[in-house]
């Protein structure tokens, strides 16, 4: 009985700890968008103002959808899109530290590598879809995902950077063009979205798994449930 209860309050604590992230990096940024108005930065509070609606977002399309995803994902996410946007561009911490773009799109790599294991696991395990994948296939869309996403952020920092006159592709190693930034961008995405891919490929692979309560075997558990509930609604 006790583990039943601890069971069911842990999605509550996970709720809780991403709505409280989500609050504070709101009202950090809120703070910071007064300030940029006040000294009439208004690209600058434009673009705060941008990141906190894309930050907000997946909450409102979770709450409009119902799809459930692990508190991990959501608090990590949530976290990555404040690093990356608010203290990498408004911040500028691209510029103050060296590696803070490498580790972001590591970070990135393995987060939607992640996403696109979730994404086609659940399809693969589903009973309402008739789909059996083979593992490496599946291991093979994450990696695909993953560096197709970076690669149109890519796309996006040479259009931003082209149309509005930012500088989101950095000098780098002497290379003022940013070129060389966008090349090593892509490898680090390649590289953590390889090991996000394999460590998923061993996931599926090993008879194990059945006794680890894993961030996609709860993503799976939650939805399935979901989905069972709407259909005993449906006449």
């Amino acid at each position: 009985m006790n583990e039943k209860v601890q069971s069911a309050e842990r999605p509550r604590l996970g709720r809780r700890a991403h709505l409280a992230v989500l609050f504070v990096l709101q009202a950090t940024m809120a703070a910071e968008l007064i300030l940029l108005i006040a000294s009439q930065r208004w690209m600058h509070a434009f673009l705060v103002t941008a990141i906190m609606a894309g930050v907000l977002s997946p909450e409102l399309i979770r709450r409009r959808y119902r799809v459930e995803i692990p508190s991990e994902i959501q608090i990590a996410a949530t976290i990555f899109a404040f690093a990356a946007l608010f203290l990498g561009e408004v911040r500028g911490y691209y510029e103050r530290l060296w590696w803070w773009d490498e580790a972001l799109h590591g970070t990135a790599g393995l987060l939607l590598g992640l996403l696109g294991f979730l994404i086609v696991h659940a399809l693969n395990t589903s009973r309402e879809i008739d789909m059996q994948m083979h593992p490496s296939f599946v291991a093979l869309f994450a990696f695909l995902f993953s560096l197709s996403v970076g690669t149109l952020w890519e796309i996006f920092e040479f259009v931003m950077d082209q149309t509005i006159g930012l500088t989101m592709q950095k000098p780098m190693l002497g290379d003022p063009s940013g070129l060389t930034d966008t090349v090593w961008d892509l490898i680090v995405d390649a590289a953590a979205a390889a090991a996000i891919s394999v460590a998923g490929w061993r996931y599926m692979k090993t008879s194990r798994r059945r006794y680890v309560d894993t961030l996609v075997a709860r993503f799976i558990r939650r939805n399935q449930q979901l989905k069972r509930q709407r259909s005993a609604q449906s006449p």
